[in-house]
């Protein structure tokens, strides 16, 4: 089974985003993802340790995207 994780930044507020974006995966793919608190603004989604998702000049990925990419990890 792969490892999905959340890196996000604590200090910024994003753990309510990451803890959504967890729920999502649990809901659409079954799969649970651990949460990392980190700093520095870092928003990233990763499977076995390989960013699949992230923040990037202030926009978040979005569910939808969030999912896709670690299904399409998943299956890779």
């Amino acid at each position: 089974m792969a490892n999905v994780s959340i890196v996000y930044c604590k200090p910024c507020g994003y753990e309510k985003r990451a803890t959504d974006a967890a729920a999502e995966l649990q809901k659409q793919l079954g799969v649970t993802a651990t949460l990392v608190p980190g700093t520095g603004g870092i928003f990233e989604v990763q499977v076995d340790g390989k960013v699949v998702a992230k923040r990037t000049l202030g926009q978040f990925p979005d569910a939808a995207k969030i999912t896709a990419a670690v299904s399409a990890a998943l299956k890779a």
